[in-house]
């Protein structure tokens, strides 16, 4: 029975990208918001690279490991009344949402790729915190889905343009950091 050789280059390429993202995310603006949330400078541009670089299938794994990091970084439990949200919001706001930013290797054979998979992959991982905000919040806020959208809107929204600024900005650049790879 013959074993498949690891791609060592993409493993390594992988790892760094996934230690910069999260050394990245210990770098918080000064402006908190108070339940959590916050702006890190262009930590998931990093995650979004090893999806265009190397594919979905990487970028999902790279970004799932990094979710799994995420976790252990800045862990607190969320305010739920049951077993069932409280594993929801976990899945929400840490697993799935930062995950998501793997499907950045979905765009990774269409010309400038990282240019729809920023907007699109940065918008699914609001869409997580969205959902995640208003099953936290609504036994608490009257109008749960307002707080919530306007919550994580913010910081998701200045999340969104420094990711497309840097990105325009490395594109000017050196194009080749946001090619596909051979394998």
């Amino acid at each position: 029975m013959q074993t498949a050789k690891p791609n060592l280059r993409a493993l390594t390429e992988t790892a760094v990208l996934v230690a910069i993202a999260f050394v990245l995310s210990f770098f918080k603006f000064e402006l908190w918001w108070p339940n959590g949330g916050s702006v890190t400078p262009v930590s998931m541009l990093f995650i979004l690279v090893i999806g265009i670089r190397r594919g979905p299938v990487w970028g999902i794994g790279g970004a799932l490991a990094y979710s799994l990091l995420q976790i252990l970084q800045g862990f607190s439990p969320p305010p739920t009344e049951t077993a069932l949200n409280f594993v929801l919001v976990v899945l929400l706001d840490y697993v799935i949402a930062f995950t998501v930013l793997g499907l950045s290797g979905f765009f990774s054979k269409k010309k400038n790729g990282i240019l729809y998979a920023a907007p699109v992959c940065l918008f699914l991982r609001f869409l997580c915190h969205f959902a995640s905000g208003i099953i936290v919040w609504s036994s608490w806020v009257r109008d749960d889905v307002l707080f919530s959208l306007s919550y994580n809107g913010s910081y998701m929204g200045v999340e969104l343009l420094l990711t497309l600024v840097a990105v325009i900005a490395l594109m000017r650049y050196d194009k080749t950091i946001f090619t596909r790879q051979a394998a």
